[in-house]
């Protein structure tokens, strides 16, 4: 590497939430190596000059819940997030991905989660390990990298998968010791900490001593525990207080993945929420959380089933479905006592908008509501949803419309707020987070609403992720630190991705750099493969 360039007249908006300032910036062979200020002496000089001329210099945006984990192989662009400011995601979300996996478990979680990113037939799974797939990250497109840096959280759901099975019972002590070498493995090989899917199977077929038997071993190497809980429904605070408590017990950090109070039962409870999370901070608790700047959340359709449907895998799933009983069966838990998929509420098939499907033919039904689907065809809403189940094969991505605007703002005001995407990136019509997250929080809910400074909504998007990943150089516009920066237009910056348009690339951030080198320059994306693996340290502490 070979860059020599300064960046003048920026205005600083350095990571650390403290005002923003008037700087020459200038990065050295993918570092910043000086920082001057208005007054402050001899202006920097290099190769290169860029004028900011007023933009906003922050560090590259961390995306702490990403689900960019087969497209960054897939697509060397990858602009739904360099386009975004985005430097560094955060995969291996919800517990479930490829790594660590045998033959077995890489086709059914491939299977299972194919509504998250497509069925992987275009991808080479040349790897089985943790340290495996991080190394593929760093030599891919022949060994040029990948579109933005990269982390990974081992996925706890698939441990189990390779341990257990999809058997809904205890792990046996030989079983636990399993997935327990498994953590420490994956640990040991790179990565950052743990997920987990407890409203998805197998993960949430773990009891919660299992879970916490596994965050021991992962606080010993130094990572966190990220759990998707087991509601953001019908008992939502109690499920986030027992993570809360079974993270106290094993010693470990907790992030709380997409923190959202959603569903009619939790109008209004954000404060409840915070109230108790402040309680065990205050008490010493290391606890921080993510959430999307949006209402909606993003799942597949397949997660809200029972969980005792699920059980066996992808395979025993469509054939309780094809089986009329069991599918009667299915059909009353869903829609009348609540599934345990659902966050034991009973679904709204009127909430429900398919925005996704792997089988071309049912592509009539991506953009509508199941029930909307099924009034076309004159058929009840779950005869529509378990034909598209079938017809998909488990594939069908769907929007939620469940959530609250004031729970979203109160919860992004959070002192240990972060910002997380939980971008779904496959379907034709996703979700607009996938594309429109990061310029969501600058431009509506800090330069429209206020909601936020521009200089404490910037902390939350960058050093607060990078303290909770343990980056020592990444977070800050700081002489030292890596030159992941974003140049971008506070009056102007703003999501272009809608609900109608969700694919649209966002306005005002016409620079993107990684390790010094632009990725996004005069707001296009250049031929630029900067990315790679980000590895925790790995090392059992004692």
């Amino acid at each position: 590497m070979d860059t020599d360039l300064v960046i003048r007249d920026a205005t600083v908006v350095d990571g650390t939430g403290t005002p923003s300032y008037r700087a020459d910036v200038r990065l050295t062979d993918g570092r910043i190596t000086e920082i001057r200020g208005e007054g402050d002496g001899p202006r920097p000089t290099a190769a290169r000059t860029v004028e900011a001329d007023g933009l906003a210099l922050a560090p590259g945006f961390i995306d702490m819940h990403a689900h960019s984990d087969l497209a960054l192989l897939r697509d060397p662009d990858h602009s739904a997030k360099a386009a975004q400011g985005v430097t560094l995601e955060v995969l291996g979300q919800d517990g479930l991905s490829y790594a660590p996996a045998d033959d077995r478990t890489l086709a059914e979680v491939r299977s299972s989660i194919a509504g998250w990113n497509g069925d992987g037939s275009d991808i080479d799974f040349d790897w089985r390990t943790v340290g495996g797939y991080l190394d593929r990250l760093d030599r891919n497109f022949g060994g040029q990298g990948i579109a933005v840096n990269a982390a990974y959280l081992i996925p706890q759901g698939t441990v189990r998968m390779l341990a257990v099975g999809w058997d809904d019972r205890p792990a046996t002590d030989a079983e636990l010791n399993r997935m327990k070498e498994l953590v420490a493995q994956g640990m040991a090989e790179g990565a950052v900490g743990m997920s987990s899917g407890l409203t998805y199977t197998p993960g949430m077929y773990a009891k919660n001593a299992e879970l916490t038997e596994l965050c021991r071993v992962v606080a010993a190497h130094g990572g966190y525990y990220c759990p998707h809980h087991r509601s953001y429904g019908a008992g939502a605070l109690q499920a986030y207080e027992e993570m809360v408590e079974l993270t106290r017990e094993a010693g470990c950090p907790l992030h709380l993945a997409h923190a959202t109070m959603n569903f009619g039962v939790n109008k209004g409870k954000a404060p409840e929420l915070l109230a108790l999370l402040d309680r065990a901070l205050d008490a010493g608790a290391d606890i921080s959380l993510d959430t999307y700047p949006y209402t909606p959340g993003c799942t597949t359709l397949v997660a809200m089933l029972p969980s005792w449907a699920n059980e066996g895998g992808p395979e025993a799933v469509l054939a309780r479905l094809s089986d009329e009983e069991t599918s009667a069966r299915m059909r009353q838990v869903v829609e009348v006592a609540g599934s345990d998929g659902c966050h034991g509420v009973p679904i709204e098939w009127d909430r429900i908008e398919i925005s996704g499907v792997t089988n071309p033919d049912l592509s009539d039904y991506v953009g509508r509501t199941v029930a909307e689907s099924a009034a076309l065809r004159g058929e009840e809403p779950w005869v529509t949803a378990r034909r598209v189940l079938i017809e998909d094969r488990l594939g069908t991505t769907i929007l939620q419309h469940v959530g609250h605007e004031e729970n979203v703002r109160q919860i992004m005001r959070h002192r240990v707020h972060t910002g997380g995407s939980d971008g779904i990136l496959q379907g034709s019509k996703p979700h607009p987070r996938a594309y429109g997250t990061f310029p969501q929080y600058l431009g509506r809910y800090v330069r429209e609403l206020g909601i936020l400074s521009l200089e404490e909504c910037v902390a939350h998007l960058t050093s607060r992720p990078a303290a909770r990943l343990r980056l020592p150089d990444r977070g800050l516009v700081r002489e030292g630190y890596r030159a992941d920066l974003v140049l971008f237009d506070p009056v102007t910056v703003a999501a272009g991705s809608t609900f109608e348009e969700p694919r649209t690339l966002p306005v005002g951030i016409p620079h993107v750099l990684i390790d010094g080198q632009f990725v996004i320059e005069d707001g296009k994306r250049t031929s630029t493969l900067a990315g790679r693996a980000v590895r925790g340290t790995g090392g059992a502490r004692g």
